[in-house]
């Protein structure tokens, strides 16, 4: 009998420990890290600062750096890859409604995609020169850039999987285009 009671408790302390790792582990979202000319963009490998308008930065589970993208399109894209298989933690775009210069948005305008509405069809490129799922911190300004430059306002699960995983640049009249590429 105090062999099974002996077993029991240690059951119980075991799942105790177990259930408070769980825990904490969910708790832990790294802030954003400030962008360096070491941010290389996960799919192009090109220094990220060279590239003007939205970036992104996707922290993975059990990874404390980012992984960097040139577009936020890209970082999109790559959550919703299937090839993909990292747990995306948190993943932070700019703010281009409080970025004060769209070329290079400021640090402080880094949010949590999660929280974000985007404009996806607009004639505002990224940084690569390729249509550009553009971040807004609040649904107002969303709207007001939409009447400007065209695009539909959208938050993230609404984002169509073929706008950020399917081709790009095959139809589209370059005149109507407002690239955000560094010429």
């Amino acid at each position: 009998m105090k062999i099974v009671l002996k077993l029991i408790a240690f059951v119980v302390v075991m799942l105790s420990i177990s259930a408070c790792s769980e825990e904490q582990a969910e708790v832990a979202v790294p802030q954003p890290v400030a962008l360096s000319e070491e941010a290389v963009g996960h799919y192009c490998n090109m220094t990220v600062l060279e590239h003007t308008g939205p970036k992104a930065q996707i922290f993975l589970a059990n990874n404390p750096h980012p992984i960097w993208f040139s577009q936020v399109r890209d970082a999109i894209a790559y959550i919703r890859s299937p090839e993909e298989l990292s747990e995306a933690v948190v993943v932070y775009v700019n703010d281009m409604g409080k970025a004060k210069n769209w070329d290079f948005p400021e640090e402080d305008t880094w949010i949590d995609a999660s929280h974000a509405w985007f404009v996806i069809g607009s004639r505002k490129t990224g940084g690569m020169g390729t249509p550009e799922v553009i971040p807004f911190g609040t649904e107002a300004v969303a709207n007001a850039f939409a009447d400007e430059n065209g695009g539909t306002v959208v938050q993230l699960a609404e984002i169509p999987d073929a706008y950020v995983l399917g081709p790009t640049g095959l139809d589209d009249d370059p005149a109507n285009l407002i690239t955000g590429a560094i010429q």
